[in-house]
């Protein structure tokens, strides 16, 4: 692949320290401008294992973010991911899935699906208790519904997931007190009945995340998300217990005895907020076993480190280049699309995508680690990924004859173009900060677009920092033209909750009838066969390509690091590597340091 020059300049021109202008790629490639490229297929899952476990022990655990977490510590409303990352130590759904997504009885509810009644009935095991010994029950089940429901509720969870459940417009809406869908059988089972029976709902589709009515119910909805329960004393059912929360730094947890799987082999595990640039440092020190995420632009400087295992699976996610197109309704409660936007013509868009080399990106930023993304399904869902789409990639002739055509002329001779009315064209790029290559990355996209025209320019003259960054995004702040962002997509591929006019994640505000056609389609009777469905979303991710509400800048690799004397560890413990977290365990008392 040649790497176009513009990129090389700007990579080298930035004092960040990045792969592609290292000393290791000059030394080992001094007659090529080609970083060093490496693929998924260099890396396993799943960790190695030396050594016998010992009786007990604490894992650290370290949370990359160049920011404090939120610490709102409940699955039923956070909102970033950092938060997510340490629910999961010690919450769970009451569903398990397999290595397709798909739902299985092997989790904390097992359930019973009657595609005639478009419904399904839920049994939650006799031992599945929260950490204060208290039973999970149908009730807490129902409640979760009830609460993320409600008109005064604050999060982002409701989604299509309970939506679809019979009875729960009426209740959001305030015409009704119940959710007619729920009906609580006896204390350990729940039966849901759908207005719409979907295939969505067997793969992700199904909100199973309760909340302990025992101790939310003092609380009104409104104050729930700020409250105790979420913020200082959090609780769940699985096998850690939250023990004490310095707020947005660290999270102490102990091992809950109780656990319905089994008592688990560790005493516990002390989460803390590493930042990027010193996550290296830390793993070599054993200051850190585990990591939530290593930085893909500092492998190549770190691989042959000695006293851990890199381990990397293909992310359910992917960087995206979003493009404000509206505003959010809160009344309506949906996205209102604005013709008059600044980047509202889709000529102009498409000409964004064209101007920037995601190919070289990918290779000397990141090292093959993450590589030039085309639709917005990703290929962690192989099933549905459609990699024969047509999407533009670098071509600034291409880009330039657009922007000609569609009436972007440089009419004053000052380098930029105007609009086609002939007024000044500035668009405004919002950029997170966090790792080496966020600063010289931004720089090399403004600067692509600066060679075909177009004046970009930072918002506020610098990264913004992640909670506020999507704080912005999520007001739709009047000042943010285009925004530099990254989704996790679900494990079903269900479009709605990301692209779904109902949506508040729906951060581009972009809607569509067609849109709203194949979202529809996507999740009708007809899409239980999955050859249609797979239409459906094959046509889906061409509207996307042709309507380009967002572009996809790059699939990436999980890349996670563990310490030597970690054992039984899988990223992100999915389930084709046949490991839960009360199976994590040490060889021995204190972490490996690099030799």
């Amino acid at each position: 692949m040649q790497v176009n020059k513009l990129f090389l300049a700007m990579i080298c021109m930035s004092m960040a320290v990045i792969s592609a202008c290292n000393n290791q790629i000059r030394d080992e490639h001094e007659s090529s401008d080609q970083a060093i490229v490496y693929s998924i297929d260099h890396f396993s899952s799943v960790k190695t294992n030396q050594g016998e476990a010992i009786d007990g022990g604490v894992i650290n655990f370290g949370l990359v973010t160049d920011t404090p977490f939120e610490g709102t510590l409940n699955f039923n409303f956070y909102s970033g991911n950092p938060d997510a990352e340490i629910i999961r130590w010690f919450d769970e759904s009451l569903l398990d899935f397999d290595e397709d997504y798909k739902y299985t009885q092997d989790g904390a509810a097992t359930f019973e699906v009657d595609h005639e009644d478009k419904s399904i009935t839920f049994t939650i095991r006799d031992q599945v208790n929260w950490h204060d010994g208290e039973p999970v029950t149908a009730e807490d089940w129902a409640y979760a519904y009830e609460v993320v429901g409600h008109p005064d509720y604050d999060g982002p969870r409701y989604s299509q997931a309970l939506s679809s459940v019979e009875g729960m417009e009426a209740y959001r809406t305030g015409e009704a007190d119940t959710i007619s869908g729920l009906e609580i059988i006896d204390d350990k089972i729940l039966k849901i009945t759908y207005q719409q029976f979907t295939p969505a709902l067997l793969s992700s589709g199904i909100w199973a995340y309760p909340l302990p009515k025992h101790i939310f119910s003092q609380y009104e909805v409104s104050d729930m998300s700020a409250s105790d329960a979420v913020r200082r004393y959090p609780i769940g059912f699985g096998p850690f217990k939250v023990e004490n929360i310095t707020p947005g730094e660290s999270v102490t947890l102990v091992k809950n005895d109780d656990y319905w799987r089994g008592e688990p082999n560790l005493d516990g595990l002390t989460i803390r907020v590493v930042s990027p640039e010193v996550v290296a440092q830390s793993l070599k020190n054993g200051e850190v076993d585990l990591v939530s995420s290593f930085p893909a632009d500092q492998y190549v400087d770190h691989s042959d480190m000695s006293n851990v295992e890199f381990l990397a699976d293909i992310d359910l996610s992917y960087i995206y280049l979003g493009f404000k197109l509206g505003a959010w309704d809160d009344d309506g409660g949906e996205v209102v699309p604005d013709p008059d936007a600044k980047m509202a013509d889709v000529n102009l868009r498409r000409a964004m995508w064209y101007a920037v080399d995601n190919d070289s990106v990918g290779a000397n930023y990141y090292n093959g680690l993450r590589w030039n993304a085309t639709t917005l399904i990703p290929p962690s869902h192989p099933a549905y990924h459609d990699d024969s789409i047509e999407t533009p990639t670098y071509d600034p002739d291409e880009a330039n004859r657009i922007l000609d055509q569609a009436g972007y002329l440089d009419i004053d001779g000052d380098g930029f173009r105007e609009d086609p009315d002939g007024n000044k064209l500035v668009i405004n790029f919002a950029s997170m900060s966090g790792g080496d290559t966020a600063e010289p990355l931004t720089r090399y996209y403004i600067q692509a677009w600066e060679e075909v025209g177009l004046n970009v320019q930072l918002l506020d003259g610098r990264l913004q920092e992640f909670n506020g960054f999507y704080d912005r995004i999520g007001a739709d702040d009047p000042e943010m033209d285009i925004y530099l962002a990254a989704w996790t997509v679900g494990a079903d591929v269900n479009p709605q909750n990301l692209y779904g006019r109902q949506s508040a994640f729906n951060y581009s505000r972009y809607a569509s009838k067609e849109n709203d056609r194949l979202i529809a389609e996507g999740l009708s009777e007809a899409a239980f066969d999955q050859q249609y469905r797979q239409d459906v979303y094959r046509q889906w991710q061409q509207l996307m390509v042709d309507d380009i509400p967002v572009f996809p800048t790059l699939y990436r690799v999980k890349l996670v690091a563990a310490n030597n004397r970690v054992l039984n560890y899988a990223v992100d413990f999915h389930p084709s590597a046949g490991l839960y977290r009360h199976q994590l365990a040490v060889n021995k008392d204190s972490a490996s340091k690099a030799e």
